[in-house]
């Protein structure tokens, strides 16, 4: 069997295991185990049952008055919030004004959604000139000034809440369609909606299948400051007096209750809670809806007592073990019975990486081989504590120089960045595009090493210069975007050895260059483990770049190291089956790209 026919398998065998395992947790389930999102959704149901069953839930209508009870205290005999200075009750006048509320939130959401959404996806989409006139449109509505808006609304028509809050849903749509565009504009270039487009889907279909998938977690949280924005805005009208006198709201309740602070202060504090709650409730149910769409209802997630007891089972199995190893003098790592997993359902762990064992010796380029999805990565970022934070560690240890990293964290920070260095895969997105070359390499030295501002820039001014660079001063002077990724790989190779550190762990350091970059990186690499006597593990799938560079090699397949030799000796007599497999199907790929090139 060759080597892609097996990654095949081994991939179809995982899917079919994991699809028995997951099950897709229902959105709202997921969003009631969200304490804040339960709050806010128990206190929105209760204000909005109680705005919609008004006629039966309120005890008096909102305008029926009694004397005798002018300015009664809250709890009195029949008006549990008091009354106000015409003795109407507070609690069924804020029952009735909710009706009002749920229209003013209605109307703003909707005319906004209706107009910002539509018009957001049809320009970032089709853009041209309808993104042009859609744009002119926006900022001419954006600039208008929104209450004085309101106002002449209100001058024109009269105290019309439904008309008034239907300008509104007008003047917050330009926001909504400004957030939509940029996301579909965003999205519109991604390969999968080009591939889309060539299987033949319809501008529709992948509009509604893919763009939307990526719009409606934004979209939720710009809803739920829309809705908290039109409660905050009804009420305003109805307390600067613009709203009907003879209508019950909670805007005309706190406005009664400011006119009659000095006699009644309590009453003011009802109104105020409820608008000030509502507007709470929208923020903080938008947000969690956000996040659990986003993420969390998509990928199983283990119990937060199911994951600490599992770690506490491989600490006490450290514990158990040696928490500390007497290497032989030249192993500087060694990894020992490693074993992670990732969760399948709430409750289980699909183990990933099984007991491996491994060790890095002083000076030497050890090559970690295999095919994707082997489990290589999750062994490199397993010595520098960068696993996912939903991986679990469920076995094993880590020692640097003796000592067991996993189980004292304290010294995974200390040494990460110091001892431990780490070179990325792509180098143009590990920089970043707020800071100066120079800026973020000066910060990660100072915070590795301790070295003043002034000697962290002479240090790696020259050393900018030992990995290539040929003007080291102006290109620490110059953004991310300025430079090449070939520049930046090596940007990145001064960051990690600048520290002096004894390890480097390189993650797929070529990948993402050109071959003839690749070639100066790959010697750049073996220079620097010379002449600073650096141990270097290297992460790849590319047998010619171990070849090139690695002393010993170590091959990965289903999570497990199935062979490890000196590179001579590997590719000269491999033992394991599929060694012989990856070692053939990467002769045949270089006989073809040979046969390509000539």
């Amino acid at each position: 069997m060759t080597i892609d026919q097996h990654q095949i398998d081994s991939e179809l065998q995982g899917t079919a295991a994991l699809s028995k395992k997951r099950v897709r947790k229902p959105t709202f389930r997921t969003l009631l185990k969200n304490p804040f999102a339960l709050f806010g959704i128990i206190f929105l149901t209760i204000v909005f049952t109680a705005g919609i069953l008004a006629p039966w839930m309120a005890a008096y209508s909102p305008n029926a008055t009694d004397l005798a009870s002018t300015n009664a205290p809250p709890f009195s005999d029949g008006h549990l919030l008091g009354a106000d200075a015409s003795g109407r009750d507070i609690l069924s006048r804020l029952i009735w004004g909710t009706q009002q509320t749920i229209i003013a939130c209605v109307l703003v959401l909707g005319v906004s959604l209706l107009f910002g959404m539509t018009f957001g996806l049809l320009a970032g989409f089709y853009r041209g000139r309808l993104e042009a006139v859609a744009n002119f449109v926006s900022d001419v509505t954006m600039s208008l000034p929104g209450i004085l808006t309101i106002v002449a609304v209100f001058t024109i028509t009269g105290p019309n809440i439904p008309l008034s809050m239907t300008v509104f849903g007008f003047m917050v749509a330009p926001s909504m369609y400004r957030l939509v565009r940029s996301v579909v504009v965003s999205v519109r270039s991604e390969l999968y909606v080009d591939a889309a487009k060539v299987v033949g889907l319809s501008d529709t279909r992948i509009v509604g299948r893919h763009v939307l998938s990526a719009v409606r977690a934004p979209v939720i949280v710009q809803s739920a400051f829309v809705l908290a924005t039109a409660v905050a805005i009804v009420g305003g009208v109805d307390l600067i007096g613009l709203g009907n006198p003879s209508q019950a709201s909670w805007g005309r309740v706190l406005q009664d209750a400011f006119n009659n602070i000095y006699t009644n202060p309590a009453s003011l504090i009802w109104p105020a809670s409820l608008i000030s709650l509502t507007i709470l409730s929208f923020v903080l149910v938008g947000n969690a809806l956000r996040d659990t769409l986003q993420a969390s209802n998509r990928s199983a997630a283990l119990k937060p007592a199911r994951r600490k007891a599992m770690s506490r089972a491989a600490q006490d199995e450290r514990v158990a073990g040696v928490n500390d190893l007497t290497p032989a003098q030249d192993i500087i790592l060694s990894v020992r019975g490693l074993r992670i997993g990732y969760p399948s359902s709430a409750a289980d762990v699909r183990e990933v990486v099984h007991g491996v064992d491994l060790d890095v010796r002083r000076g030497e380029i050890h090559g970690l081989v295999g095919e994707s999805g082997s489990g290589k990565s999750q062994i490199a970022f397993s010595t520098l504590g960068l696993l996912p934070r939903e991986a679990v560690i469920i076995g094993g240890s880590v020692f640097f120089e003796g000592r067991d990293l996993l189980a004292d964290p304290a010294r995974m920070r200390k040494v990460r960045g110091s001892r431990i260095a780490y070179i990325p895969q792509e180098p143009m997105s590990n920089l970043d595009p707020s800071f100066t070359v120079g800026a973020q390499l000066i910060y990660g030295l100072r915070e590795a090493t301790g070295v003043s501002k002034k000697g962290a820039r002479a240090q790696l001014t020259a050393l900018l210069k030992r990995v290539g660079i040929e003007d080291p001063e102006r290109v620490m002077r110059l953004y991310p975007h300025e430079i090449s990724g070939g520049m930046a790989q090596r940007v990145l190779i001064c960051g990690a050895v600048a520290s002096g550190p004894e390890l480097i762990v390189a993650d797929e350091p070529t990948t993402a260059l050109d071959v003839t970059v690749q070639a100066e990186v790959l010697e750049l690499m073996r220079e620097l483990s010379i002449e600073r006597g650096l141990a270097m593990i290297i992460v790849t799938h590319n047998l010619g770049v171990v070849a090139d560079l690695c002393h010993t090699v170590s091959v990965m397949n289903d999570g497990t190291i199935v062979e490890s030799n000196d590179v001579d000796t590997l590719f000269a007599s491999p033992e394991n089956e599929y060694t012989r497999d990856l070692l053939t199907s990467s002769r045949s790929v270089e006989l073809l790209e040979a046969i390509g090139d000539e």
